[in-house]
C-alpha cells in the first residue's frame, strides 16, 4: 500500500473507504443498537441467519465482513462464501455453489459456523431466494447465512422468518465528522471546517459517499473547502436554494424564479433542485406552521416528479405555491 501521507504517491493510493474500513465489530462507527448486538455474537460465537438491512453507507456490508473475520479468525478464507449482486446468483447458482459450499468440510474452532453472506440480497430473483430458503434449513447446522440489503421487504418472507433483522439507520451528522477527523489527520488534509459542512451535507448520512466525496475533492484541489467540494459533488449548491427560499418568504417571486432557472440551465434535474431544497427548507429558521406548508407542498411535488413529471413548470409551480402559502400564513 502506498504511504498514507499527501505525496505524489497518493494517487495510487486504495480508496480511503478501503483503507479505513473497520476490521472489527467495535470499531464501527454509528447505529450503537445494532453494532451492540454483534458484538455480544463476536463475543459468544453462536450466530444467528441475519439480514441487515438499511440505506447504503451505513455500514452493513462492513458488520458482516468484520463479524466473520473476528469468529473465524484464520479460518476465514475457507469458512466464508461472499456473493455480491455483481456475481450470478440465479437458481442455479443457489444449487450448485452455495449447496457445495454448505456440503464442504472445513474444520473450525468448536461452536463456529461457516458464514454465508449475500450482498445486495433483494436483488435475487424469486427464484434463487426460494432455493435458497430450503438450503438454510437443512444446512443449519455448519452453516449460518447474513444477507445484507436496502429494503427487507424485497426478501421472501419464508426467508424473513428464518432470520433475525437488524436494521441501520442513517449515521448523524456527528458520527461522520467524528470518522472524518480521523482520516483527515491521518492523511495530513488541508480544509476549513466549511468545506467539512459541505462534505456531511452532500453525503446526507451516508459514510461511504462523505470518505469518497472527501478523498475526490482532495486528490481534485489539494484542499477541502466548500466551492471545491461543490465542484466535486455537483449538487446544487445549498446557498443558492437558501436564496431562492429566502426570495419567496420576502415576497420576490420574480428573484426566486430566475435563481431556479439558474440553477434549471446548469443542468441539474429537478429531482437534485427538490431534494436539497426540502433539506434546506427542514433546517431553515422560519415561522413553524411556514415549514410545514413549505414541506407538504415540496413533498407533493416531489412526488409528482418521481411519477415522471418533472418538468421546469413544475418546480416554478412549487414556488408559485409557497408564495401563496406565505401570503395567506400572513393573513391572520
Amino acid at each position: 500500500m502506498a504511504s498514507s501521507s499527501g505525496s505524489s504517491s497518493s494517487s495510487y493510493d486504495m480508496p480511503w473507504v478501503e483503507k479505513y474500513r473497520p476490521s472489527k465489530v467495535a470499531d464501527i462507527v454509528g447505529n450503537e443498537e445494532a453494532v451492540s448486538r454483534l458484538q455480544v455474537i463476536a463475543r459468544d460465537g453462536n450466530m444467528p441467519n441475519f439480514i441487515l438491512s438499511g440505506p447504503p453507507g451505513t455500514g452493513k456490508t462492513t458488520s458482516i465482513l468484520a463479524l466473520a473475520h473476528e469468529l473465524l479468525g484464520p479460518n476465514y478464507k475457507d469458512g466464508v462464501l461472499e456473493l455480491n449482486a455483481s456475481d450470478e446468483r440465479g437458481i442455479d447458482v443457489v444449487r450448485n455453489k452455495i449447496k457445495m459450499f454448505a456440503q464442504k468440510k472445513v474444520t473450525l474452532p468448536p461452536g463456529r459456523h461457516k458464514v454465508v453472506i449475500l450482498d445486495e440480497a433483494d436483488s435475487m430473483t424469486t427464484g434463487a431466494q426460494q432455493a435458497l430458503r430450503r438450503t438454510m434449513e437443512i444446512y443449519s447446522n455448519t452453516t449460518r447465512f447474513a444477507l445484507a440489503c436496502n429494503t427487507s421487504s424485497k426478501i421472501i418472507e419464508p426467508i424473513q422468518s428464518r432470520c433475525a433483522i437488524v436494521r441501520f439507520s442513517r449515521l448523524t451528522d456527528q458520527e461522520i465528522l467524528g470518522r472524518l477527523m480521523v482520516v483527515l489527520q491521518a492523511e495530513k488534509v488541508p480544509y476549513v471546517p466549511e468545506g467539512l459542512e459541505a462534505i456531511i451535507f452532500t453525503a446526507d448520512g451516508d459514510m461511504r459517499q462523505a470518505l469518497n466525496n472527501l478523498q475526490a475533492t482532495y486528490s481534485g484541489f489539494r484542499f477541502v473547502n466548500q466551492d471545491n467540494v461543490f465542484k466535486v459533488c455537483d449538487q446544487p449548491h445549498p446557498l443558492h436554494v437558501k436564496n431562492m427560499v429566502r426570495n419567496v418568504l420576502e415576497g420576490k417571486f420574480d428573484d426566486a424564479c430566475a435563481a431556479l432557472k439558474q440553477l434549471y440551465d446548469m443542468g441539474y434535474s429537478p429531482t437534485d433542485i427538490i431534494t436539497t431544497l426540502f433539506r434546506i427548507i427542514k433546517n431553515y429558521d422560519m415561522a413553524e406552521y411556514l415549514k410545514l406548508e413549505f414541506m407538504k407542498e415540496t413533498g407533493f411535488a416531489h412526488m409528482r416528479i418521481c411519477d415522471g413529471v418533472g418538468s421546469y413548470l413544475q418546480l416554478c409551480g412549487l414556488l408559485a405555491k409557497l408564495s401563496i402559502v406565505r401570503e395567506t400564513a400572513k393573513a391572520p
